[in-house]
């Protein structure tokens, strides 16, 4: 059963879901996160206080709405839109991700909070 979630960025607040594995419920466990997060085209990531190794889930084939972790920062990764790394307007991670969640609202209010000083990802 997939844990709901709050990712606040500014002004604008999404619904979001974390899901049913051990990466994710990692992650559970440290909520709430507050931090700077630090932008990579139209991805927001940053380190969280969690080792996890690479699980059934890693791909560098995400979608817009997608949230990653990424073993080799140790970061937590939200992908809404493309990256440095994409061809077209389909993001892609620096390298593998596992596949922890994603955003259930609309990801384009976060195209005008780049930028933004402070993320906070907490329980709904």
């Amino acid at each position: 059963m997939p844990t709901l979630i709050r990712i606040v960025v500014a002004e604008v607040a999404l619904a979001a879901e974390l899901f049913d594995t051990p990466c994710a419920k990692g992650i559970v466990d440290l909520l709430p996160i507050e931090t700077i997060p630090n932008l990579w085209g139209d991805e927001f990531y940053f380190e969280i206080p969690l080792r996890h190794e690479p699980d059934h889930t890693a791909t560098s084939d995400v979608e817009i709405g997608d949230i990653g972790y990424w073993p080799p920062g140790r970061a937590l990764a939200i992908f809404f839109g493309p990256t440095p790394m994409s061809v077209g307007s389909k993001p892609v991670p620096a390298s593998d991700v596992n596949l922890i969640g994603r955003i259930t609202d609309d990801t384009d209010a976060l195209k005008g909070v780049r930028g933004a000083a402070r993320i906070r990802i907490e329980a709904a």
